[in-house]
């Protein structure tokens, strides 16, 4: 018998697994999806190849690319991107990692207190809640990123809008600011030179400007893998729970199986008693037992797993309130290079608490063209789709074709500049995941997701609409001779709260401890525990800290442990003993 089994090594599940396995806790985990141990040989940069939803490396689905990828009802206009795998979707994030804004925490007491979903707070304060995330930032580590072309350009718009320069990790106002990354700062000769020679470890540490995030990260060339540049928790956390026994007094590594699905969490008379799995190559079925389980398969599959063990759902809150930060992308052309295409894909950004955020995004050309013709308006000067929505951009909102589409492709990619608008969403109740009439998989019945109407509040579209008109804005201000603005339908990059944490029994699934209020010893720790849509800022780094705070709840509540984040400095994953012990197992 295990003392916790874990569901899932994406961003929450390897953290978990990281901070009991420091604490010398037996720790399972199991990854639905592969383990890359050994990404320079088995990615590559080419776009098709990693980000394809159906073929890519990074998928949603099991390590045998001939098989299917994993299936989801999605009945509206909409396309949900997520990464199964060993680092879940931090395989292809940006490794933004802001805080939340205070406003969405409890207590909150600002002038801007209505602007935020007062109904849905984290139940405790941000104040609280400092502490872990200062843990997480040491832990991973986050840095300010270094500013280059096209930030530089970002800041130049930023300027032009009256916004002062935030310079402290808690936003408290509109401002702009470089991103807190968590990616490792430029050393040595990286970010000075393109010489492959010289971008190789130790003559490079950090990120190398190489401008492939969404294809995550290998750089640079012959660093060990908890150096790797971008801090994907396959980069940080894992390598740490792998090697607890070697930085950690006490620690005990974890015990790590992937691409193995599982199919039922077990409970006798509402206590959690263990798991059972399947071998995604030969179908075999292995169960353990533990004294706690974690689930952390993310916003779709934590609901779906709790819908297909059959375990109760009093309140019928299990899979509402999810929330996706509603997306939006404007860009603009300029008739000098702007660097797009290089270094860290998203390194600035301009917030508005009570409405969400706007930061520049750099790609490349695959993913760029996708950003372009991806619209809820239709096609510019041909239909609307009765929407056409007008502003500081050029005409209507829509995709672009033709002489249009022409122009834009003869700038070049390094000539354009795009602004994603992240909104705070509401949590609504009629957004939800459920489990779909349409045919189970190998592994049960499929996830529906579902907007009813797109699910929007009146502060949601408000919210949109705001950030988009300040995007347009600051492009202009930046220099752009020309802006578009696409209007993009549902694009679930950052999904929330189908589990959420809450105040009342009414409407939330788990307590403030993460712990489920229908199942004793059954705790969330992915972002389907969010209480909210943090804001709008990236959520990662508020479900990281949230995980860790849920792991020392774990640790003080069923194994007799005292609580460390307040008495404990935080070992951060480039530790040289980490390194060490990477290179004696092979890793």
């Amino acid at each position: 018998m295990r003392d916790v089994i874990v569901i899932g090594a994406g961003g929450g599940g390897a953290v978990v697994a990281k901070e009991l396995a420091a604490h010398g806790l037996d720790v399972l985990v199991v990854e639905g999806g592969p383990r890359h141990a050994h990404p320079r040989q088995e990615w590559s940069r080419l776009e098709n190849d990693a980000n394809n939803p159906l073929t890519g490396y990074l998928r949603v689905g099991q390590a045998d690319r001939s098989k299917p990828a994993a299936y989801r009802e999605l009945p509206q206009n909409s396309f949900l991107w997520q990464v199964s795998g060993v680092g879940g979707t931090t395989q292809h994030y940006f490794g933004n990692s802001p805080r939340a804004y205070p406003g969405v925490f409890a207590g909150y007491q600002g002038p801007d207190t209505d602007m935020y979903d007062v109904q849905h707070r984290f139940p405790f304060s941000y104040s609280d809640f400092v502490p872990y995330y200062e843990w997480a930032e040491a832990t991973l580590p986050v840095h300010t990123a270094p500013v280059g072309t096209k930030e530089s350009v970002y800041l130049r718009g930023c300027e032009t809008l009256g916004l002062p320069v935030q310079d402290t990790k808690t936003t408290l106002g509109p401002s702009y600011r470089p991103q807190e990354n968590a990616i490792l700062p430029p050393g040595g000769r990286a970010g000075l030179t393109t010489d492959p020679a010289e971008l190789r470890h130790p003559t490079s540490t950090g990120c190398t400007f190489c401008g492939h995030c969404f294809q995550g990260c290998a750089a640079p060339i012959d660093a060990p893998r908890n150096l790797f540049a971008k801090r994907s928790t396959d980069n940080s956390y894992i390598p740490m729970a792998l090697t607890a026994d070697a930085w950690s007094p006490g620690g005990k590594p974890i015990t790590l199986v992937t691409d193995a699905t599982v199919t039922k969490v077990r409970t006798e008379r509402d206590v959690v008693r263990g798991v059972t799995w399947q071998d995604n190559a030969t179908g075999e079925v292995s169960s353990e037992d533990a004294a706690v389980v974690v689930m952390c398969g993310g916003a779709v599959e934590t609901p779906r797993l709790w819908f297909n063990s059959e375990l109760p759902n009093p309140n019928d809150w299990v899979g509402r309130g999810f929330t996706d930060h509603y997306l939006d992308w404007t860009f603009g052309l300029f008739d000098s290079d702007v660097g797009s295409s290089k270094g860290p894909s998203s390194a600035a950004r301009t917030d508005y608490p009570g409405y969400g955020m706007n930061m520049n995004v750099g790609l490349m050309p695959g993913i760029e063209a996708f950003a372009m013709t991806f619209s809820d308006s239709g096609i510019r000067g041909h239909y609307t789709n009765g929407r056409g929505l007008t502003g500081p951009w050029d005409g209507e909102t829509g995709r672009l074709v033709g002489p249009e589409l022409k122009d834009v492709l003869m700038h070049g990619l390094d000539r354009i500049l795009n602004v994603v608008s992240i909104v705070d969403d509401d949590v609504t109740a009629d957004n939800r995941v459920t489990l779909s009439a349409l045919p189970a998989d190998e592994n049960g019945a499929v996830p529906k997701v579902r907007f009813v109407n797109r699910g929007r509040s009146k502060r949601s579209v408000r919210n949109r609409e705001f950030l988009a008109h300040r995007a347009a804005e600051l492009l202009r201000g930046a220099g752009a001779t020309k802006v578009y603005r696409m209007d993009w339908p549902a694009l679930p990059l950052h999904t929330h709260s189908t589990m959420r944490m809450g105040h009342s029994e009414a409407d939330s699934v788990v307590d403030q401890t993460g712990e489920t209020r229908a199942v004793k010893r059954l705790f969330i720790a992915d972002n389907s525990a969010l209480s909210n849509a943090a804001g709008g800022p990236n959520p990662t780094l508020t479900t990281q800290a949230l995980a860790t705070r849920t792991s020392e709840h774990i640790f003080q509540r069923y194994f007799g442990g005292d609580p460390w984040v307040r008495s404990q400095a935080p070992t951060v994953s480039t530790d040289g003993r980490v390194t060490r012990r990477l290179s004696e197992l092979g890793l």
